[in-house]
């Protein structure tokens, strides 16, 4: 049966919003919870760019139940993987085994903010391989020491480190990147519902694998009225449809505001459900269901109608997506 998750979108709801949004999905009865991890948001409408960590933490405390996960932290440049390590280790005592590590090759427009530049596509991806092994090697709570391609760790130790590690999933978004990082991970990550992702996932770590999952996710934007849905949509996600290649470069909100300059209202709405048709909404979203998909986060667009989402429509919503 596939699992139905929540997304703590951090571009657009502050902290304490963010926090209270956890609170009330995991009492609708979503069963997992995912976060953004950003720098900065798509655009400037959005408003928004809390740090993620300090969310999950808070959030943490504040639920019991909802399986918890980074959607996705980029453990290369921003960040430096031990110290990735260090934060997932210490989330999965906070929640006490509920989260998973989220992991992908990261945007220029968190990343850049170093003042490191932004590598090649090829460079980004062996970046994260080779942070998946330290992270691993320091959840393992040893001492070690690395000298890689890309890292340096110097006697490092995660002394806080939970039995067993922390599960890590990782975003993948064609085959070679599948055929890369499904060895090195338990989860797979992707956002299109293709279920040729899953087969190539499950193909390239072999039949004596562990069983994994597969995490997708999906915008929506439920609202009163279809017109008020495609209004807020286009507002807010009217980035979405530039695809990965653009997504992942584009350095700031001002980039993203030119490149969807002259992306039209329905054009957001031809590829994202929007409005107050909840069957409408849960036919986009059993898509990823039908592709093989394990898990699939939602992300009701845009902070203004969240709370009514959360009120009036996540429920009936879930109702409708689990009897189908």
């Amino acid at each position: 049966m596939t699992r139905f998750g929540y997304t703590l979108m951090t571009e657009q709801s502050g902290p304490k919003a963010l926090v209270d949004y956890a609170i009330r999905a995991e009492a609708i009865g979503f069963d997992f919870e995912v976060s953004s991890d950003h720098y900065s948001p798509w655009l400037v409408s959005q408003g928004h760019a809390p740090y993620a960590w300090s969310v999950l933490g808070a959030v943490a405390h504040a639920t019991s139940t909802v399986e918890l996960a980074t959607y996705v932290t980029c453990p290369t440049q921003r960040y430096h993987p031990a110290v990735v390590a260090q934060k997932a280790a210490t989330m999965q005592l906070l929640s006490d085994g509920r989260f998973i590590l989220g992991l992908g090759s990261g945007e220029n427009l968190n990343e850049h903010v170093t003042g490191e530049g932004w590598a090649p596509i090829d460079q980004r991806q062996g970046m994260l391989q080779e942070a998946i092994e330290i992270i691993r090697q320091l959840h393992t709570g040893e001492l070690i020491s690395w000298e890689g391609d890309y890292f340096r760790v110097d006697s490092a130790r995660v002394w806080d480190a939970p039995d067993g590690g922390v599960p890590l999933a990782v975003a993948v978004s064609g085959s070679k990147s599948v055929h890369r990082f499904a060895p090195l991970a338990d989860h797979l990550i992707t956002t299109e519902p293709q279920s040729s992702l899953i087969t190539g996932w499950a193909d390239a770590r072999g039949a004596d694998a562990p069983a994994s999952r597969a995490i997708g996710q999906i915008p929506i934007c439920w609202a009163p009225t279809r017109e008020e849905g495609v209004e807020l949509a286009h507002d807010q996600f009217r980035w979405f449809g530039g695809g990965w290649a653009v997504n992942a470069d584009l350095p700031t909100p001002a980039g993203f505001a030119g490149a969807s300059k002259f992306v039209r209202p329905e054009d957001v709405a031809a590829s994202i459900p929007c409005g107050p048709d909840l069957d409408e909404l849960a036919q986009k979203v059993l898509e990823y269901a039908s592709a093989g998909f394990t898990d699939v986060a939602l992300v009701q667009v845009g902070d203004r109608l969240q709370g009514r989402f959360l009120d009036e429509a996540a429920g009936p919503l879930l109702e409708r997506l689990r009897a189908a």
